[in-house]
């Protein structure tokens, strides 16, 4: 009987806990994010590439929009510039960081899709909550339009990785458990 219990609230932990770190379907800070607010960039060196409609940024590139950062060794920024120049999508690399009020997310690649409000970290994912714990996996795709969070295992090359995590319960009163 003491087991049954002892493994039901292990259980009831690990959902509510996976939920609160970024597992799947977890509700991310960046839902309430202006994606209409200026775009700010540096970075060492800007290479314009106006016939192809795009900027390349190399060198300590930092891009922050509202009270989101992205940081990466290079990113490249999609632009339309029928009338008035929109940016429309930033593909990063290298040591990307992705930063928000409460969640900081790193991985290899990066693409933030203006249009369509969706993030997405690839290769190497680990997404962390103001210390309150830490997920990691290959593929992470941010909803800036739900504020939800799909935190995929899958490698690089196809196989079978998995999304592993950790969080900490908040303290509970010692005693015995009434469930």
């Amino acid at each position: 009987m003491r087991r049954a219990v002892l493994a039901k609230s292990l259980l009831g932990a690990i959902l509510a806990g996976s939920a609160c770190v970024a597992g799947a379907q977890a509700v991310s800070s960046l839902k309430n994010h202006n994606s209409n607010a200026p775009v700010d960039f540096a970075a060492d060196r800007i290479e314009l590439q106006d016939r192809a409609d795009r900027a390349v940024l190399t060198g300590n590139v930092v891009v922050t929009q509202g009270s989101m950062t992205l940081r990466a060794s290079r990113v490249t920024v999609a632009y339309n510039s029928a009338g008035q120049t929109e940016v429309t999508r930033l593909d990063a690399s290298g040591g990307v960081t992705l930063t928000s009020a409460t969640e900081t997310a790193r991985a290899q690649f990066g693409i933030y899709d203006l249009r369509s409000r969706l993030v997405t970290l690839i290769g190497g994912v680990s997404l962390s909550r103001g210390g309150k714990g830490e997920t990691r996996g290959n593929r992470l795709v941010l909803n800036m339009n739900t504020g939800f969070a799909t935190l995929d295992g899958g490698s690089v090359g196809g196989g079978g990785g998995r999304v592993t995590g950790r969080f900490t319960p908040p303290p509970r009163p010692a005693g015995p458990s009434k469930n």
